[in-house]
């Protein structure tokens, strides 16, 4: 055996000499980039049906290659450290396969660097995490078996791998078990597993990373119709540090595996099931009531669930700090209830819940008097919430600081204001997306209590939020500093001018995009009374905003440092305007379809460009290639767009 082992020939790497005499600085990591590394002056390991998809292969045979894999096999793993593991997976997909089926504990000896120049070698190419760990990514295309061996081969010498990633797979060649086989026996390292969207990974590869990486701490599977609860039995079995497990569209995963997962997982910290249909209450219970004292993120989306799951959340979920539910259609108004009075929920800092028909205006008010530090809350897509439902929860939630509704019909201008009027001191965020229950209708505010704590104000696809609408607001919320209206585009200068007039505390970032009924008016409003505080302007697609808007800009804004103007009425007018004022300081300039825009700007460009380090040139007719290329050859730090 020997002699084969030290056999040279015209069939070695290089004529006369053995595999083990090259050069190591001229080795790199097989894993790094390919799926494997070849030496310029290799000859043929393989047989010429491989060889031609690869076209660096002959079909000529070495006696070596007559052996059995079981005598090969012996070989390989007997090798003498990383170096020569590298060197000889380069051989052969057969040879790489192989060294990619050895576990860590078959191995003659440990895998540490040799000298100098492996290690210059080992370090070369790769992505270290702070943590110390190396991670890898494969998607599409690139995630084969093929690769995996290399990626389990070439890190196993370098400390392993920590973090693996497989996005999608090759349609014809694509990640199986062997491949997740060979990252279990190389990379025993190896702490975070997401396998995404892989059909062909089923137990056998789970069960292999169970049995080899016991150091695993986060796993995500998703669309892995093969996986079923023998692998994640397994998983659950020997590995004592998860801490975060992510299952989704896994239609073999039922409640006996989340099971298993409760009672070998002590250290469960975040929890992510989604649409699994045979995942029911006795699952998702067990989970929830072993890990009561661990368990801080949980997400549970389109399952069977009922109210016994919620009920289990609001008794056990003292640790939890953040809980998402949707679609849970089997969950009623008392699920809800219950959750919320049950008084467990103490340390509950953000709530999302969407499309649950059980949230109703009863089931609110008890979640806002069960969760005293709930600080983020966004609902979606519930139906059942009305006027009376938002106020009543507004005045329980002692905390609340951010709340965002999407598609809450229910809800209108009355809700809206009292739940404003109602939070007072404590609300600092509004986000309203697509509530179509919004009309603007006139309303009595001298009864409402203006809320001084708010600053962000969002406002994206409500039609019926109108001229009345924003006067009450900026009435009610004088200390606004970030507005994004964008896309609003029934809204005109009379209705946002009261609301720009309110904010006494100065806005700092305003988004008008898609706003194309404003004019000049209500920008020269917002330069003249914030321009002391004013850091970014969006005015995209407000196209009757012209160069006299650019003046008033320069004239009054001291601090703004991101100016979008893209596709409004701006000439080289208004760009020799920004050009001449000397307190701005501009980092951030769009000039996106502005036709107006000509090759007469170059100066005042040239200018600006000293202090920016982006610039948007996209679709300006009018500016001539060798233009923008001046532009570039002058403005090397700033990143041009054309």
């Amino acid at each position: 055996m020997p002699a084969l082992v030290n056999y040279s020939g015209d069939d070695e790497f290089h004529s006369g000499g053995s595999i083990y005499s090259m050069d190591s600085s001229r080795l790199c990591s097989i894993s790094s980039h390919l799926d494997m590394y070849c030496p310029p002056s290799k000859r043929a390991r393989i047989c010429s049906a491989y060889a031609s998809s690869y076209n660096i292969f002959e079909e000529e045979k070495t006696s070596i290659d007559l052996l059995p894999n079981e005598c090969l096999f012996e070989i390989l793993r007997r090798l003498p450290g990383g170096q020569a593991r590298s060197a000889s997976a380069c051989v052969s997909k057969r040879w790489l396969m192989l060294l990619g089926s050895v576990r860590n504990s078959e191995r003659s000896e440990v895998n540490e660097p040799s000298n100098e120049a492996d290690m210059v070698c080992s370090n070369e190419g790769m992505e270290a995490e702070s943590h110390g760990y190396l991670t890898r990514c494969l998607e599409g295309k690139k995630a084969t078996d093929t690769r995996l061996a290399a990626i389990a081969v070439g890190t196993s010498n370098r400390g392993g791998l920590g973090k693996l990633s497989i996005r999608g797979t090759n349609s014809t060649r694509g990640v199986t078990n062997i491949g997740i086989s060979a990252i279990a026996r190389g990379c025993p390292s190896l702490k975070v597993l997401s396998l995404w969207n892989v059909p062909s990974v089923g137990d056998e590869g789970l069960v292999e990373i169970a049995k080899e990486c016991h150091l695993l701490e986060k796993l995500d599977i998703t669309k892995c119709p093969l996986v079923s609860n023998k692998g994640l039995v397994a998983i659950a079995q020997k590995s004592p540090n998860l801490t975060s497990l992510t299952i989704e569209s896994c239609p073999n995963i039922s409640n006996e595996g989340l099971q298993a997962i409760a009672r070998c997982c002590p250290k469960l910290q975040s929890i992510s099931i989604r649409d699994c249909p045979f995942v029911g209450d006795q699952g998702v219970a067990s989970l929830l009531s072993s890990a009561s004292s661990t368990l801080m993120k949980v997400k549970l989306q389109a399952l069977s669930i009922t109210d016994f799951s919620l009920a289990v959340i609001g008794h056990y979920g003292k640790a939890i700090t953040s809980l998402t539910l949707s679609g849970l259609r089997n969950v009623s108004e008392k699920g809800f209830w219950v959750m919320g009075n049950a008084q467990g929920l103490e340390n509950l800092i953000t709530l999302s819940i969407s499309s649950c028909r059980g949230t109703t205006d009863v089931s609110l008010e008890a979640i806002g008097k069960g969760c005293a530090k709930l600080k983020h809350m966004c609902l979606t897509k519930c139906c059942f919430v009305s006027d009376g439902g938002m106020v009543a929860f507004a005045k329980v939630a002692g905390s609340l600081e951010s709340l965002q509704l999407e598609e809450c019909n229910r809800i209108t201008q009355f809700g809206i204001l009292g739940a404003l009027s109602n939070c007072r001191s404590k609300l600092k965020s509004l986000s309203l997306v697509k509530c179509l229950g919004i009309r603007d209708l006139p309303m009595e505010t001298s009864s409402l209590s203006p809320c001084d704590s708010l600053r962000c104000l969002s406002i994206k696809s409500c039609p019926g939020f109108g001229n009345t609408s924003f006067a009450m607001v900026g009435k009610l919320c004088p200390k606004l500093q970030y507005i994004d209206l964008s896309g609003f585009c029934g809204i005109n200068d009379s209705g946002l001018l009261p609301l720009v007039e309110g904010c006494v505390s100065g806005l700092v970032k305003v988004n008008l995009s898609g706003c194309s009924n404003l004019t000049d008016e209500v920008v020269s409003a917002i330069a003249r009374l914030h321009g002391g505080t004013l850091e970014v302007l969006n005015l995209d697609g407000c196209m009757k905003v012209t160069d006299k808007s650019l003046s008033e800009v320069v004239s009054n804004c001291l601090v703004l440092n991101d100016l979008d103007v893209a596709k409004c009425s701006i000439t080289d007018s208004g760009i020799a305007a920004l050009a001449c004022g000397d307190q701005l300081n501009l980092q951030i300039l769009s000039l996106s379809g502005c036709s107006k825009v000509s090759d007469r700007s170059l100066p005042s460009l040239l200018k600006l460009g000293r202090t920016l380090v982006g610039l948007n040139l996209q679709h300006c007719n009018s500016i001539s290639t060798s233009m923008v290329e001046l532009l570039m050859e002058n403005l090397w730090k700033c990143d041009i767009l054309s």
